[in-house]
């Protein structure tokens, strides 16, 4: 296996007596978009800050595509960062600002890096706006342009939608998905259902501990169990028992269908759609189908 593009070795950061982060050890594939979950008080701003040269820590080890990140310049022209609560200098014309940003970094056209950037998050039109002439939603996105300048292997986002409306985060997500493969991505969220959406694989923290890091594959089970949202009808549990490929089925709370199947034997989609040609045929409507747990309640089971 290559050497992966970010590896934690028993990270620690103590402020005084509290132990925002203890012990984390993790890795993260390159070019996989990996989040960092928690609730609030877990340790994944401190995390972040670590994984982003920002926070030295108390003990324990980081690499970024095999460099350590408090090396002064290490990190130049190999990372992108997106902070949760970054402010653009208000009295900067937003074209300028990006352009020097560029420069601090090396890039030799700058200018157009910021041209191309803007272009690339849909705010082309702010070239010549100053900083506080911006929405909320549009500095997001002029501060997520300045992550991206330079094309940087390995991007780090912090709340990456948090405050957009639902138009915008969409095209947000669009944009990480298409970082995927040739950008290391690291997103923190809570926004659980997102990172289901667009992650290869996450680290769940709680009070500063790893308590997972998984494949979203095994963090929610999707390989190997699915579930069926019933609107109305009596589920045939004996008869969809008696499918070929499934190993068992049961009836949740709040009439959801829990299938789970012989992942090495059959595909998901083909034990998704005798399923439901079973409950097609027996007059049982549904309104959707989902792989796995949702993320959510794994999160909720392990925090």
């Amino acid at each position: 296996m290559s050497q992966p593009a970010i590896r934690l070795e028993k990270l620690s950061k103590h402020f005084g007596p509290k132990r925002a982060v203890d012990d984390v050890t993790f890795e993260v594939q390159e070019g996989h978009t990996y989040g960092l979950i928690g609730p609030n008080g877990a340790g994944k701003t401190t995390t972040f800050s670590m994984m982003c040269g920002y926070l030295f820590p108390t003990a324990g080890t980081i690499r970024i595509l095999g460099v350590d990140p408090f090396v002064p310049g290490a990190l130049k022209g190999k990372v992108g960062v997106l902070p949760q609560d970054a402010i653009l200098p208000p009295q900067w014309p937003v074209g300028a600002l990006l352009t020097y940003f560029g420069q601090l970094s090396g890039l030799p056209n700058a200018e157009a890096e910021a041209r191309r950037v803007l272009e690339r998050v849909q705010l082309p039109e702010t070239w010549s706006l100053y900083a506080n002439q911006l929405s909320h939603g549009m500095a997001k996105r002029v501060s997520m342009a300045q992550a991206l300048m330079g094309s940087p292997p390995v991007i780090f986002l912090d709340e990456p939608t948090a405050g957009l409306d639902p138009k915008i985060a969409a095209a947000v997500r669009g944009l990480i998905r298409d970082l995927k493969g040739n950008h290391t991505v690291v997103v923190s969220s809570h926004n659980l259902q997102e990172l289901e959406e667009l992650c290869d694989a996450s680290a769940i923290l709680d009070k500063g501990k790893l308590v997972s890091a998984a494949t979203m594959a095994d963090l929610t089970g999707r390989l190997a169990e699915f579930r069926v949202q019933i609107a109305k009808g009596e589920v045939p549990l004996l008869e969809v028992k008696a499918l070929s490929g499934v190993k068992d089925a049961r009836l949740e709370p709040n009439k959801v269908l829990c299938v789970t199947f012989d992942g090495q034997a059959v595909e998901p989609e083909e034990i998704i759609t005798r399923v439901a040609g079973l409950l097609a045929q027996r007059d049982v409507r549904f309104l959707t189908v989902w792989l796995g747990k949702k993320l959510e309640e794994k999160v909720l089971q392990l925090t």
